[in-house]
């Protein structure tokens, strides 16, 4: 059987941690601790929106991504939605098959099958035995490759450290239906278009709308999370109308506002968030 630990009880948060990975069930608004592992580790949200903040940034991870943060790195964890956050610990000869940066990669059906199996009850319950240390090898093995052959799916907001920048993060993040132009923006802290533009380019490595974009599906994905329906969110969220917002989502998640949220349905439905208590990660 697996090595299991006792929970304790606190704010909401159900935990099952053993060697080689966890389940952690947090309801929304959860924050964990700013932490880092000797291990690089996989997470994956069944269900609920899962954010990664590390020092170069903020990942996005919905249910159909996996998010990877190598050893070491400092980091912390965010749910949006009831979130049921699923970790696989790599151990150092997987590991160096993995970016040595954080990544973010699109979960193929077998990836998400074999995470659910690799941190499912069967690992920590007492009514089923857990997998032999060769089988889950042999899984986690399997998972690595699915994603060495996916493409990433980047759902990353840099962490700017100009402090113009980090101005108009502040400004954008408070109130993502602002649709100031950089123009604008650049009035109010007193910097030219041109020196926002490049400072985008080199320290962020995108243009402003881009980034801007990639700010706005991050808080689309969290409205989502929470129940909100498409045209809310369309409009939250900065679009003219639905369907420039579904176009924009379709574009980087991969499908639409509407299945996108009856997936997330349906995930959580086979995923109920049980008795609340505690363990950290």
């Amino acid at each position: 059987m697996p090595a299991r630990r006792q929970p304790r009880q606190s704010t909401g948060v159900t935990s099952h941690m053993w060697p080689s990975g966890g389940r952690h069930l947090w309801p929304s608004g959860e924050t964990s601790a700013v932490q880092s592992h000797a291990r690089g580790h996989l997470v994956y949200a069944a269900s609920g929106v899962l954010a990664v903040h590390t020092e170069r940034g903020t990942s996005i991870v919905p249910a159909n991504r996996v998010a990877w943060t190598p050893a070491v790195f400092t980091h912390y964890h965010r749910a949006h939605g009831d979130t049921d956050m699923r970790i696989v610990f790599l151990v150092p000869s997987l590991a160096r098959l993995m970016p040595d940066r954080p990544a973010v990669f699109l979960a193929s059906d077998l990836a998400r099958e074999v995470l659910l199996a690799l941190t499912g009850p069967r690992n920590y319950g007492d009514a089923a035995p857990g997998y032999s240390r060769s089988a889950r090898s042999r899984l986690i093995r399997v998972l690595v490759d699915e994603l060495r052959e996916a493409r990433e799916q980047p759902l990353h907001l840099p962490e700017p450290r100009d402090d113009r920048l980090q101005a108009i993060a502040r400004m954008l993040s408070e109130t993502p239906a602002d649709s100031s132009t950089l123009a604008e923006l650049g009035k109010t802290i007193g910097a030219s278009t041109r020196t926002l533009s490049r400072l985008f380019r080199d320290e962020l490595g995108m243009t402003f709308y881009e980034w801007r974009t990639q700010l706005r599906v991050y808080h689309a994905l969290v409205l989502l999370a929470d129940g909100h329906d498409t045209t809310q969110t369309a409009f939250a969220c900065g679009w003219a109308n639905p369907s420039s917002f579904i176009a924009a989502f379709t574009n980087i998640i991969g499908t639409t506002p509407g299945r996108y949220r009856t997936g997330r349905q349906t995930t959580s439905h086979t995923s109920p968030l049980p008795t609340v208590v505690n363990s950290s990660e």
